[in-house]
């Protein structure tokens, strides 16, 4: 059966706002505010390449990013492990279809869609090579994978064990980049994410870091100090930028960004 042609998506209606797990970010909660605008910077600068054609989104989430690009791709297939956040795709949005698998045995046809997406995935995988040979195998000749994950280097610095308890593995440029071209991908081009002027003064007002004084926050489970949630709250896509890797170090991006081509 080939999914693109036969979706199955769930009906049962979900509440209107998924909770968090620490695996996935959710729009619409102030405190999320700063990880969920960090994301959808992403979706941002990249939807364009999914203008119609036929897509994939490997680990959709609450589903807010597979929506944006059913806006201008051809169609969208949204896959995710967790049965609630299927269900909360097929009520939420409509123009997706959304469907529960491993991500690892994707239920769709070989060459079915034109392009992959996976968003802050990769890093949750235990078994990352077989992911990405699936993705290569839906994949058409030439199409493209598009995966964002944190950087190593400066998400779990001076570590090879993930921070996040919910990560197995997180990879620094030079490690993705290899996962990609030893698994069916070439023409790899690598950018980073990065603070803009407004995080960067956001940076010194709350000590230096203010993705570290978030995590002080969550970590005290106490009350969050209402100029950092006033700052956290304000933050939009506007205030990252998305720099290639050949015009700054790529090693001090926040997150990584590769597209890579079917070889």
């Amino acid at each position: 059966m080939n999914a693109i042609e036969n979706p199955r998506c769930v009906s049962a209606a979900p509440p209107a706002t998924l909770a968090l797990t620490g695996e996935r970010t959710v729009p619409g909660l102030e405190q999320e505010n700063y990880w969920f605008r960090r994301h959808e910077v992403v979706y941002q600068q990249l939807v364009h390449r999914c203008a119609g054609r036929d897509v994939l989104e490997a680990g959709c989430g609450e589903g807010y990013g597979a929506n944006l690009i059913a806006r201008v791709a051809r169609r969208v297939i949204a896959i995710d492990y967790d049965h609630a956040a299927v269900a909360h795709v097929c009520a939420r949005y409509p123009r997706v279809q959304a469907l529960h698998a491993n991500l690892t045995e994707l239920p769709l046809a070989d060459d079915s869609v034109d392009a992959v997406v996976s968003f802050q995935v990769v890093e949750h995988l235990w078994d990352q090579p077989r992911f990405v040979r699936e993705c290569a195998r839906v994949l058409r000749p030439a199409g493209l994978l598009m995966v964002s994950t944190p950087n190593r280097i400066t998400f779990s610095p001076g570590r090879d064990s993930p921070l996040n308890p919910f990560h197995t593995r997180e990879l620094d440029a030079a490690e993705l980049t290899t996962l990609l071209v030893d698994n069916g991908f070439v023409a790899v081009n690598i950018s980073g994410v990065f603070h803009g002027p407004r995080l960067r003064e956001m940076d010194v007002r709350h000590g230096g870091s203010i993705i570290d004084a978030q995590i002080a926050r969550a970590l005290a489970d106490a009350p969050w100090p209402a100029d950092l949630l006033a700052d956290v709250a304000a933050v939009t896509t506007a205030d990252f930028e998305i720099i290639e890797a050949t015009d700054r170090d790529i090693d001090d991006s926040l997150d990584l960004v590769a597209i890579a081509v079917r070889a």
